[in-house]
């Protein structure tokens, strides 16, 4: 077998196997956030020792009880006074029990790619399964106690408008009793950015100490959706620029802390961070304003299963007479790149395109979405947009791409004096391996070229594959027919003849799934088998039956891939084709394809005879 396809084996054979291991073998470990030496000391330093950790969330016997029923969500809404929210992008309420931003739904985006499918909901109210919802107040200090404070079940009045709007926020309003008034004014944009001022007027004749705080609650580990651990999920918080991050399986894990009656990690902000839970495609962050200290904590309540994150301000003492404010703000919606690049720009919200999970190679899936968004927007079709990324990307590695193939056409060249080589030396391999050498070097040809260009590929397809699975503008995103979604593997069924026959291709439960592959998977088998035909197939028997074998492995393996992926690899492979036959023929070396072909089936009907 010649040096150019031992060298286009070795180089397939290695991108299957970093591929395989990559994927199934070795995911990135868990980032641990950073640990202080005495964990309970670092509390005691984040909460004076006059004021009592934040109230408890609230938790409903209709949530503890496994015997009751679940009530539906409109009848759970039902329960308490409830303020409207209705902006451009939002739907949802506020329960005046609390004051809990409970309620929201995403107007722009579904369930399924169906157009009739429920729009998406973010935020779940206490007492349905799973609830996730923002609380905000004041812990108390001093000679107050919890019930002198606005908590989760405290009944908020509103002051003023009932419905929030861009235009129109909304102002509660609760009177303790004992001389506090406390008011907290909530205002919303046009897309996901949420503002909420707290204040507290201190009639009651004598000092009070107080410190103002914002959480994110959710009632257990969020459930009915695959976990991937290349995609992170769980809590995410930027302290000072560092950037932590906790899944949702490693929460309880945390040190137990006997002052929050929780295990909790907690980490002081000097400056700017921001602290939150993140999903796939949605998030919902608490952002003190930048120069702003606050601290940043990770909790887990036991035996209610409860998950939290809070953002605690500095306490303040509020004098006779007088009022003090404290504002935060919150992120609630989906994960937009140009949305959250715009907060971060704008807003001065610190490295807040970073709540993006970019994986290792954020150096390259960071430009590569980059430019992928602005051919979407140029183009407005997410495929065709791929399709022209991959346009670009050949276009920059063709330099080193062109070298390797002239490298290629050379070898060819060399191949009868590589065979005189062969019969010279006889079974002296370090002869013949000295004289190959010597005749490399004279003609200036790198044998291993011709592995560049596909192990160039790797790191590229990588960050792709994590650019199409991670970012939100892939979701749902149509390219042509049948292919309504490009981050979901081909729906297209050959078990079907491609929706011909009546019947539905297997279930992704059933072993023969894996045989239900679409027209893409099928067409990356036929172009990287179109691309090997450049070259005629390996003397040796069972080199030719790996190197045949391989295009069909490939398809099989990525046949369940996001079709996305697959596209950008089909086009890879056709452009391939297209320059290396052209800089064969440009070198003199004309690319017998259909009859490397036909002699691949001749081989294949003569091997029986052979035996």
């Amino acid at each position: 077998m010649d040096d150019q396809n031992k060298n286009l084996i070795l180089a397939t054979a290695l991108s299957f196997l970093v591929i395989l291991v990559w994927f199934l073998l070795f995911p990135p470990p868990e980032q641990q956030p950073p640990q202080t030496e005495t964990p309970a000391a670092a509390t005691d330093t984040n909460l004076p020792d006059n004021v009592a950790p934040t109230p408890p969330a609230a938790v409903t016997t209709a949530e503890t009880s496994p015997q009751s029923q679940t009530p539906l969500r409109e009848a759970t809404l039902s329960e308490a006074r409830r303020v409207r929210i209705e902006t451009p992008r939002l739907t949802g309420s506020i329960s005046l029990l609390g004051g809990r931003i409970d309620d929201l739904s995403l107007k722009d985006y579904r369930e399924t790619i169906e157009p009739d499918s429920d729009i998406v909901t973010l935020l779940t109210p206490v007492g349905q399964p799973e609830a996730y919802y923002t609380l905000f107040g004041w812990a108390p200090g001093g000679d107050l106690a919890y019930e002198d404070v606005p908590g989760a079940n405290t009944e908020w009045q509103i002051e003023g408008n009932d419905t929030l709007t861009p235009q129109s926020p909304v102002i509660l309003v609760w009177d303790n009793g004992k001389g506090l008034i406390f008011r907290r004014k909530i205002e919303v944009d046009s897309d996901y950015l949420f503002t909420i001022t707290q204040t507290v007027e201190n009639l009651s004749g004598k000092p009070v100490r107080l410190a103002p705080y914002g959480m994110v609650a959710r009632h257990g580990e969020p459930s009915g959706q695959k976990r991937f651990f290349i995609l992170h999920e769980g809590v995410i918080r930027m302290s000072d620029g560092e950037l932590e991050e906790i899944k949702y399986g490693k929460l309880p894990d945390m040190p137990f802390n006997e002052r929050e009656g929780a295990r909790t990690e907690i980490i002081d902000v000097q400056n700017s961070g921001w602290t939150g839970f993140t999903d796939h495609y949605w998030m919902t962050t608490l952002m003190p304003f930048e120069g702003q200290p606050f601290t940043s904590v990770a909790k887990y309540v036991e035996g209610s299963d409860i998950l939290l994150v809070e953002a605690r301000q500095p306490a303040m003492t509020v004098e006779p007479g007088q009022t003090a404010q404290a504002s935060v703000r919150m992120f609630s919606g989906a994960k937009e790149w140009e949305t959250i690049r715009r907060y971060q720009n704008e807003a001065g919200i610190d490295r807040f395109i970073d709540s993006i999970d970019w994986g290792w190679f954020f150096f390259l899936t960071k430009p590569i979405f980059a430019v992928l968004h602005w051919l979407n927007g140029m183009i407005g079709n997410m495929g065709w947009a791929i399709i022209g990324l991959t346009l670009i990307i050949k276009a920059l590695v063709f330099p080193l791409a062109y070298k390797s193939y002239v490298s290629m056409a050379k070898m060819k060249e060399l191949q009868p004096r590589i065979e005189e080589l062969k019969k010279k030396a006889g079974d002296d391999r370090q002869k013949l391996q000295q004289g190959m050498m010597e005749l490399y070097k004279k003609e200036k040809v790198n044998p291993a070229a011709g592995c560049l260009p596909i192990l160039l590929q790797i790191p590229i397809f990588f960050s792709l594959y994590k650019v199409i699975f991670v970012t939100l503008e892939l979701r749902q995103a149509p390219w042509i027919g049948w292919i309504r979604d490009l981050s979901a593997p081909d729906p297209s069924s050959i078990l079907n003849l491609f929706g011909l026959l009546p019947y539905s291709p297997p279930d992704p439960s059933s072993i023969f799934y894996i045989f239900s592959l679409g027209v893409l998977p099928i067409l990356l088998g036929i172009s990287m088998w179109l691309q090997q035909k450049l070259n005629p197939a390996p003397t040796d028997p069972t080199q030719a039956m790996i190197f045949a074998w391989m295009p069909w492995v490939f398809m099989f393996m990525l046949g369940q891939f996001a079709s996305g992926l697959v596209l950008y690899w089909i086009a890879n492979n056709t452009i391939t084709f297209i320059q290396q036959y052209a800089i064969m023929r440009l070198h003199g070396h004309k690319p017998d394809v259909f009859g490397n072909i036909i002699s691949s089936f001749k081989r294949k009907k003569k091997e029986p005879k052979a035996k």
